[in-house]
């Protein structure tokens, strides 16, 4: 009996003993077993271990349209750092630019406005113009968010604006009294922060905060869970309390305080659910932290330390092993595996003469796109690896 001619399920357990290079040379055997081979079957085991595979802890697919052995073929070079550099975007004036990813179009904020643009599938750059812009702030957009119905922007002007983004349809919210730093949007549910030291939590159908917390700090960061019953606040630790504290939606109490020994000052600039019960927050204390919600107390599990002592100003995870983040010097754009505590890779996309911080990333499957205070920048890992052909 040939190889091939095995049952199925007898086949895919003998391949699972394989690794990438042997599976490669075993596709070029001859065509029957080419065609098994490159089943996602095949190599969803290796690539639940790999880096930004799309395959996360809970076994969903962020890529579901992109084969899985290729993916497999890139992770290798954002484990080993081989990309190619580009800057698709630049602009004259220093700016504090925010990004949001969604399939093939990026959404840039540059100063009030913030412009669609189209990434091209071969190339992965973007189109010289935004197909469409979004306005009406008079201030700087601070930060802005996606749903699948709507694009919500938070300016320097203390508005909270609501774009359709199916029609021309503007909602105008005011509550804010200054800047809102930060804001999220779960299934119509929209979490404000701003430098005034409250938060407000207000729906989609309402033109008035339905509630308003005062915080007596500065408010940078915050995120809804994904069960929708609960928030997290990240404040710029200037008073004597925690700069991470869990609210309760409906009731509007804080369920708990996150961590007791940050430093004054040590304010938290971005805060990712990546599960229920998974949190990673980053900011002016230079370390990335991992907290389990499950635990009780509540506490910080992983800790990964900024090696140059650099504020970090954002970061983004693959829903697995991997971490990316922002720094405030020099551009610096840092790989993370999370069952290591050394940084895997870096990346510096500004010259030492001209400093900027990385105000915020994004990721796909095969780049990253980092926007600093002139220009925006992409990193392509569709290299040809080593071992996979």
């Amino acid at each position: 009996m040939l190889l091939f001619q095995l049952p199925e399920d007898v086949l895919y357990h003998i391949l699972s003993y394989l690794d990438c290079r042997a599976l490669s040379r075993l596709s070029q055997v001859c065509r029957n077993l080419h065609c098994f081979v490159n089943r996602d079957a095949v190599w969803r085991k290796i690539a639940k271990e790999f880096l930004n595979t799309g395959i996360t802890w809970s076994g969903t697919d962020a890529y579901p349209h992109i084969p899985l052995k290729e993916r497999v073929k890139i992770a290798q070079n954002w484990c080993k750092g081989l990309c190619k550099r580009v800057v698709p975007l630049k602009w004259k004036t220093k700016l504090l630019p925010w990004l949001q990813l969604d399939r093939n179009i990026l959404f840039l904020s540059q100063a009030a406005n913030i412009g669609a643009y189209y990434v091209r599938q071969d190339s992965g750059r973007l189109q010289r113009n935004p197909f469409e812009i979004y306005s009406g702030h008079n201030g700087d957009v601070c930060r802005f968010v996606l749903t699948d119905s709507h694009l919500i922007s938070g300016g320097s002007d203390g508005k909270i604006l609501v774009h359709s983004r199916t029609s021309d349809t503007l909602v105008e919210l005011t509550g804010h009294n200054q800047e809102v730093n930060c804001l999220d949007s779960k299934d119509g549910l929209i979490i404000s922060g701003s430098r005034d030291r409250t938060v407000k939590i207000w729906t989609l159908t309402s033109y008035r905060p339905r509630d308003t917390i005062p915080m007596y700090d500065r408010v940078w960061s915050v995120a809804i869970s994904p069960t929708l019953s609960s928030f997290v606040t990240g404040t710029a630790c200037c008073e004597n309390f925690s700069p991470i504290r869990i609210w309760d939606v409906e009731r509007l109490e804080c369920l708990c305080s996150l961590g007791s020994e940050f430093r004054r000052g040590a304010g938290v600039l971005d805060i990712v659910f990546e599960s229920p019960f998974q949190l990673f927050t980053c900011g002016y204390d230079t370390f990335i932290r991992l907290w389990d919600l499950r635990l009780s107390p509540r506490k910080c599990v992983m800790e990964w330390e900024e090696p140059h002592d650099s504020a970090l100003y954002c970061i983004q995870t693959d829903g697995n092993h991997m971490i990316a983040s922002g720094s405030s010097y020099y551009g610096v754009v840092r790989l993370w595996d999370k069952r290591q505590t050394e940084c895997l890779q870096f990346f510096q996309l500004s010259s030492d003469q001209v400093s900027s911080p990385v105000y915020c990333l994004r990721f796909s499957s095969s780049h990253l796109y980092a926007a600093l205070a002139t220009a925006l920048h992409s990193l392509d890992f569709r290299l040809n690896p080593v071992y996979v052909r």
